[in-house]
């Protein structure tokens, strides 16, 4: 691990830092004191997509936002993007700041890699909060499921070219001047795309996402383990509107973790933290300062299993 630099990120309030990770770039947003929050973005994400939540948060909590290697302004090269290698760098990351606990928060890819942490590191994760989390079962949206197969790379390289992106914000410009504003999820969804735009985020979006999708939807499932996190006080957050990952998911995880207390945003889609930012903080506050953080000292380590065959 290398040293640490900084930079004032004024989107979201917090401060970029840069912090070399077995020799590549890992960039983080990180503020405010109190317990540790560890903050985990989707797939074509970065820390951005918090900033709505991060402002309140970091008044109670020290508040830690990686973007993940592949993602955001970390490196992104040619190397391993799967659930055990994203949560042994946000492992590396705590112990290179200091934390030796947190409660782990991840959204879509985010709940994914928080679980495989959970599982990695359980002596680290003092509660497990998952958001329109991936991992949970096999149906996704049918879009990410074509963009697995091959030869799919040229078609999201043109669908993301120069053209196509300035034709898409001079229709949001045009909109801008008659006094329509996008939501939250607009700009998110936006920000996503435009990041595709990059050939090296495209090739490691693809890589990433090769690692957790296949034809038939997710190949990646924490299902037949997910009673290992009833020894984590366990939060799930979910839209009732969410096209991406479906609400089933989130009852089933429910049932399926003893303990574990379910949430569901009524009119929300995939980003419940953009969409429903207040109720977001109010609803995992809530749920920090009524739970007593796990204190696991001896357990087995435990992996997502493949789904395919």
């Amino acid at each position: 691990m290398g040293g640490c630099a900084h930079e004032c990120d004024n989107s979201s309030a917090m401060k970029l830092h840069e912090l070399k990770i077995h020799g590549e770039r890992v960039t983080f947003r990180t503020a405010g004191e109190g317990p540790v929050l560890l903050l985990i973005h989707g797939m074509a994400g970065s820390a951005t997509t918090w900033k709505q939540v991060t402002p309140r948060l970091t008044e109670r909590f020290t508040v830690v936002a990686p973007d993940l290697l592949g993602h955001g302004r970390s490196d992104k090269s040619r190397g391993d993007y799967s659930l055990g290698a994203f949560a042994s760098t946000l492992r590396d990351l705590l112990v290179a700041l200091g934390h030796d606990h947190a409660t782990v928060v991840g959204q879509s890819l985010g709940g994914g890699v928080a679980m495989q942490f959970s599982y990695q590191y359980p002596e680290r994760c003092e509660r497990l909060v998952l958001v329109g989390s991936g991992g949970l079962g096999r149906e996704v949206n049918p879009v990410l499921r074509y963009l697995s197969l091959p030869g799919s790379e040229t078609v999201l390289m043109l669908a993301c070219a120069a053209p196509v992106r300035s034709a898409i914000a001079t229709i949001g410009e045009l909109a801008a001047r008659i006094g329509l504003r996008p939501a939250p999820v607009v700009a998110e969804l936006w920000r996503s795309y435009t990041s595709l735009g990059d050939d090296a985020t495209r090739k490691a979006f693809l890589r990433t996402l090769r690692t957790v999708i296949d034809p038939r939807g997710q190949a990646v499932s924490a299902s037949n383990r997910l009673h290992l996190a009833a020894e984590v006080p366990t939060l799930i957050i979910w839209g009732d509107a969410d096209p991406i990952i479906p609400m089933d998911h989130a009852f089933a995880a429910h049932e399926a973790i003893p303990g574990s207390q379910l949430e569901i945003f009524e009119g929300v889609g995939h980003y419940p933290h953009c969409e429903e930012p207040d109720r977001f903080v109010d609803v995992l506050t809530e749920f920090i300062e009524t739970t007593v953080p796990a204190r696991i000292t001896v357990a087995p380590r435990h992996v997502l299993r493949s789904t395919g065959s």
